[in-house]
Order: C-alpha cells, then sequence, then structure tokens
C-alpha cells in the first residue's frame, strides 16, 4: 500500500467523493525491495524539501496557491540559468524582448488559445472601459505574434528569432498542485522563430543544438526524443489543413534523421496548432521527464495574418518554430535539484564557497578570505557562529556548499585556507589567490565545452 487520496468519481466535482487506494504489486520481492528503495531515495531528493533547506523558494497562502516566491539564492540560481542561456541565443542570432503580463481577450481568441484553453485560464479581467476584456497571459506566442506583425518584412529579414523569459499563468486545480512542477504562475524560456518554410529544417536542427548544449552542462546525458503527432483519427481538435499538418510533420522527421538523433513517435501528443518534438530526460533515479520541446507552426501566422515579401515580390507565409529548452524555469529548477540532490555544477550553485572560522579569533581573517575572493567574482558567505568547528562542518555540508575553507590562527598568520571539498577528501592548505585561480580554472572548463 503506497498512499490513499480523496477524489471525486471520474474526476467530476458534482459526483460523489470517494477514497482513491494507491498500491503496487511485484512478481519478485527484490523488484520490491528496490522499488521501496527508490521511494526513499526519491523523498531525499524531493525538490520541495531541498529549495527548503538550501532556501531556494517558498509560498505562501497569504500570496496565494500555487504561486511560487523565489528567495534570494534561488533567485542567484535562476538567473544564472538565464544568462546562460541568454548568452548560447546571442550565438544562435536570438533578440531579447518582453511582452506584458495580460493581453485582450481577442487576442487569444485570434490565436485559437481561448478556444482551446480557456477553462484553464484565470477568470478575464474587466476595465472601467465598457466591453474591455483582458486575461492573464495563459501563451507568449500570441504577443510575438504581434511583435512579428509590428514590421513589414522581406525574405531577406528572416528567419526573425525573438526571445523572452515571459511569465504566464493557468488555473490549475488545487489537488493538481505540487512544489514547483505544477503551479499557476511560471517562467517560460519561450522563443519564437518566423522563418520561410525552406529554412525550417535548419532552424529546427539549431534549437536542438541549443537543447543538446544544455543537457549537456547540466549532465542531462540520459534523454531521448519523442515526435508529437496528431491523433489521426480525431483532427477536430486541431487547427489547420491537412496539407500544413502534413509540412510541419514531416519537417521534424526530416531534421531528427538529418541530425542522427532517434526519435520515437507518439500520435495524439501534438499541440493543437502544430506537431512537435518533446525531449524525455531520465534523471538520476531513472524517472522520466519531459523538459525541451520544440514546436512546428504553419497554423499562428495564417490565423494573424503574417506575412513576407518573397523574391517574387509577393505577399507570403512565414512557419513559426516555439522553442523552449527548459520548458519552465519552475519545473526544470525543480527537476534539475532531484536530479543533482541538491549539488548543483560549480558554476551555478548559489555559494561556491564558505569561510569557516576555527574560533573568534580567526573572524577578521575569515571575512578579508570573503572579500578577497569575491574581488575573483567567485560567490563566498562566512559561517562566524559561536560554533565548535566540526558543527560547522557538519551544518554547511548539509547545505551542499561545494567547498569550505577552514582558517585559525596558523592560516592568518601565513596568509593561507585549508580546503575541504563536498563530498571528497581534503585538499590540503593553499593561498587565498591559489584557491581562486583553482575555483576560476574549475568553472571555465566547465563552461568552455558550451
Amino acid at each position: 500500500m503506497l498512499s490513499c487520496a480523496a477524489a471525486y468519481w471520474r474526476g467530476d466535482a458534482s459526483r460523489p467523493m470517494m477514497t482513491r487506494i494507491y498500491g503496487i504489486s511485484f512478481p519478485k520481492k527484490s523488484m520490491l525491495d528496490e522499488y521501496l528503495a527508490l521511494l526513499e531515495e526519491a523523498k531525499k531528493r524531493d525538490h520541495r524539501r531541498i529549495g527548503k533547506e538550501l532556501e531556494l523558494f517558498m509560498f505562501s497562502d497569504m500570496v496565494g496557491k500555487g504561486l511560487p516566491i523565489w528567495l534570494p539564492k534561488g533567485t542567484a540560481l535562476r538567473l544564472r540559468l538565464e544568462d546562460f542561456l541568454k548568452k548560447i541565443q546571442k550565438r544562435y542570432g536570438y533578440q531579447q524582448v518582453i511582452t506584458p503580463h495580460i493581453g485582450s481577450k481577442n487576442l487569444y481568441i485570434t490565436s485559437g488559445h481561448w478556444d482551446h484553453y480557456g477553462k484553464d485560464s484565470f477568470q478575464p479581467i474587466t476595465t472601467p472601459e465598457e466591453g474591455e476584456v483582458y486575461l492573464l497571459k495563459p501563451m507568449n506566442c500570441p504577443h510575438h505574434c504581434a511583435i512579428y506583425k509590428n514590421s513589414p518584412r522581406s525574405y531577406k529579414d528572416l528567419p526573425f528569432r525573438c526571445a523572452e523569459f515571459g511569465t504566464v499563468y493557468r488555473y490549475e486545480q488545487s489537488g493538481e498542485l505540487h512544489g514547483l512542477t505544477r503551479v499557476r504562475s511560471f517562467t517560460q524560456d519561450d522563443a519564437h522563430i518566423f522563418c520561410r518554410p525552406d529554412q525550417v529544417k535548419e532552424e529546427f536542427i539549431r534549437v536542438m543544438e541549443i537543447i543538446q548544449i544544455i543537457f549537456k552542462a547540466l549532465n542531462f546525458d540520459n534523454f531521448e526524443a519523442q515526435i508529437s503527432l496528431r491523433d489521426p483519427n480525431n483532427h477536430e481538435k486541431y487547427v489547420g489543413s491537412d496539407e500544413v499538418w502534413a509540412k510541419a510533420e514531416q519537417a521534424i522527421i526530416d531534421a531528427c534523421e538529418e541530425k542522427g538523433l532517434p526519435a520515437r513517435v507518439e500520435y495524439g501528443e501534438a499541440a493543437f496548432y502544430g506537431p512537435k518534438l518533446d525531449f524525455m530526460v531520465k534523471d538520476a533515479l531513472g524517472r522520466r521527464w519531459q523538459l525541451g520541446t520544440i514546436q512546428v507552426d504553419y497554423n499562428l501566422p495564417e490565423r494573424f495574418e503574417l506575412e513576407y515579401v518573397g523574391e517574387d515580390n509577393q505577399k507570403h507565409r512565414p512557419v513559426m518554430i516555439h522553442r523552449a529548452p527548459f520548458g519552465s524555469m519552475e519545473r526544470f529548477v525543480a527537476v534539475l535539484i532531484e536530479h543533482t540532490a541538491g549539488k548543483f555544477p560549480l558554476w551555478l550553485t548559489p555559494d561556491q564557497v564558505v569561510v569557516l572560522p576555527v574560533s573568534e579569533k580567526s573572524n577578521d581573517y575569515a571575512w578579508r578570505v570573503k572579500t578577497e575572493l569575491e574581488q575573483q567574482d567567485i560567490r563566498v558567505i562566512v559561517d562566524d557562529r559561536n560554533e565548535k568547528i566540526g558543527r560547522k562542518i557538519r551544518d554547511n555540508e548539509l547545505k551542499r556548499i561545494p567547498f569550505m575553507l577552514i582558517v585559525g590562527e596558523k592560516e592568518a598568520e601565513q596568509g593561507l585556507v585549508s580546503v575541504r571539498q563536498q563530498g571528497a577528501e581534503e585538499k590540503g592548505q593553499m593561498t587565498v589567490q591559489e584557491f581562486a585561480g583553482f575555483i576560476n580554472r574549475t568553472v571555465a572548463e566547465q563552461m568552455t565545452a558550451y
């Protein structure tokens, strides 16, 4: 027996409340033992527990259910992830944009999101002006279509790539909320590429490269690709003609073949406006998570009447590629926490070093070490509590800080630090400058591959 929970019959709130009992069985006791061990490890890695221990994020009933609040350390980690992707995007020719958190209801009627996702949106917002209705933004793509439409475009201007870390809002039932993985407010690392039909495959491949760079940098080595296509037996829940769907689906299949990326096909998993390539990542416990996604869309350009002037001096429709390597920042960070058990790569972790003075006599030197390391762009904190050094070491190991520098009167006299690495043997003594060089070289080695 695993757990039990209240549930409405067939998920309908108007039907009777029942008790749902969860259980599992295995043909061999050894398999059950493995599974129970996996459950215990999953509890240890639960991002909600680790996020609280490391002071990364919080929730408040006063603020509202499902609305994550990023604390300073979590904000630093998230911004570092954003900066990392922004540098890659700049290399690949993206331009950053910022769009409002709300949009006119008519915008989402035009895009088709109101018909398909209206029930999952928050209630429309009315203004003092009669007939004026807005929605909290459920998607970034309609706003980006408006940006494209703002200026005349030539075939020479394409591809046009715009990117935004845009916060969106979806109404999730209270019982479906779960830490950072299921929330009502989340930020997508969204980008949209508007290109000519002959550029689709090349642009799609470039996005695949970005996603693989990110996975490599964060040690998501075990992943598979999934081509998500329409349900062949039910075309009514999708927008667009069979012709444009066939083109979009074939473009994804061709890109995977050219890149040599094995991908399994899943029917009925496409977005309502186009097929997509989803990246399914296995974490350290072997659990599958859908993270990066790329979608080919011939329909929104049609609905928004987007155009460019071709070589023939005639007007043509661009193709739109939707792309989110992280997916949502909240969900990605949750998966990253559980994958690493909170032991982030040195370049990413909020605190890289903690300085531990042996006694109050060494406090001044500990703070001088901190200042010197910060001048070398190293992220450092000092634990100068009036506690024994053994207690400080144990406490800071639980904080998963990669390096501890122990300093006493002897180190202060000689300008040294005693270095302990998280989960490894002591590295001995170094000068502060030697240690700073070691840290910066390690970070540089981690980042040069990306």
